[in-house]
């Protein structure tokens, strides 16, 4: 893709388009078609999503009310009772929970969820945004399903201005309600394949939905791009010796489903998956371009010597990225995730400031490029030279992060 075809995409796909929503559909059926235009034999693939409509939410700090959103596939209900910040979730901390409204400066992620639950919380806020940007805005959160775990109490988000002055009011008592629709959706997987000489495949991935606030451009239509410039390339040599199957991951933001049902959905396949390439963020003006591989210590060598014969800076490394990369890892598929990780004075996610602005049409090319030579060097090989195991060390990341143990503190 030259540099006005990624504008043009960027432009096209210019709005918040979020998991199982129709804008995320819309987009899905986009890139299903860019797919077909460069040859690419291409299907979309539905998979279950839990959606909500939350009709009213509000926080009241003793008798004030204060903006927020309620957590999607919360329930709905109304709680009052004491205020409590909770900066500390280690198990004397958690005590200070019971029978009160508490404020955590993280996500409600799955174990410290089932704690607050565990130590008789009855509600709980979380906060984003910063307290230096201008806006302020409110990120419109869930309350996923394998975090729940079926047992739900009121939340809601707000933005972290708010948050501190919560805390710095020494506010008392808190009132939360939420009232919602819960229900079934669909989300998609859009699936673009180059069959190969054999019956084995490389499996390519990027997610293309966004979250509430975001457009998404870097976070990660970049990556959507990063996949089309690769499918435009190798299809001009095609057929490699192994098959190049392009996924384009709905609902990654939120949890990355997407990912997780095309393992589900094609299980009894994926012993002829080779590798697992996914893109995430990439082609920002600033930042470091990395690989996180869930897969042998040879890969990251691998890696770094392929970057140096073509005087390309990468920074490798083993372990578990935060993408559709896992859940092939976690089904014994050697994978990995390239990046550009920007600092977060030059690039941010998951607000409104991810935007195209931040993306550079040129470095978006060749990052595209290196990934293209890299994805040609596995497709081509007599043998994929990734060995199908998993480190004993990714074992244990990956434990920790699909919520089956706790990470050690």
């Amino acid at each position: 893709m030259n540099t006005r075809e990624i504008k043009q995409v960027l432009k096209d796909t210019d709005f918040i388009h979020t998991g199982g929503t129709p804008e995320e559909l819309r987009v899905a059926e986009y890139l299903a078609e860019k797919c077909r235009v460069l040859g690419a034999e291409t299907r979309l693939e539905v998979f279950d999503v839990e959606m909500a409509d939350v009709h009213h939410a509000s926080l009241l700090a003793d008798g004030k009310e204060i903006p927020c959103k309620g957590y999607k596939c919360c329930g709905s209900g109304s709680v009052e009772a004491l205020f409590c910040y909770l900066p500390n979730t280690d198990p004397a901390s958690l005590t200070a929970a019971q029978g009160k409204i508490v404020l955590l400066d993280t996500g409600a992620g799955h174990f410290l969820y089932q704690d607050l639950l565990a130590n008789g919380a009855v509600g709980f806020i979380t906060y984003d945004g910063n307290v230096r940007f201008r806006d302020s805005d409110i990120d419109h959160k869930e309350l996923r399903s394998y975090v729940s775990l079926g047992k739900k109490i009121p939340g809601v988000n707000i933005n972290a201005k708010d948050a501190f002055r919560l805390v710095k009011g020494g506010v008392k008592q808190i009132s939360i309600t939420v009232e919602q629709d819960e229900y079934p959706g669909q989300s998609h997987n859009v699936i673009a394949e180059l069959p190969g000489k054999t019956d084995e495949w490389i499996v390519l991935s990027a997610h293309y939905d966004t979250t509430p606030l975001s457009h998404g451009s870097y976070d990660n239509m970049s990556g959507c791009i990063g996949l089309l410039h690769i499918l435009e390339t190798l299809a001009a040599t095609a057929p490699h010796r192994y098959g190049l199957r392009f996924v384009f991951c709905g609902s990654e933001e939120r949890g990355l489903l997407g990912s997780k049902a095309y393992v589900q959905q094609h299980e009894a396949e994926l012993e002829k998956i080779a590798l697992n390439i996914n893109l995430d963020m990439i082609g920002t003006y600033m930042g470091k371009f990395i690989a996180c591989c869930s897969a042998e210590e040879g890969l990251v060598h691998y890696i770094r010597y392929f970057g140096a014969q073509r005087d390309w800076g990468v920074a490798p490394r083993m372990g578990v990225y935060s993408s559709d990369s896992t859940p092939f890892a976690d089904k014994g598929v050697p994978a990995v995730s390239f990046a550009r990780i920007a600092p977060s004075s030059q690039a941010t996610i998951h607000n409104r400031y991810d935007t195209a602005e931040v993306l550079s049409p040129e470095r978006l090319r060749s990052d595209a490029d290196f990934l293209a030579d890299f994805t040609a060097a596995m497709a081509d090989a007599a043998k994929c030279p990734v060995k199908r195991e998993i480190p004993e060390k990714v074992k244990t990341e990956l434990d920790e992060y699909m919520n089956r143990k706790r990470k050690e503190q």
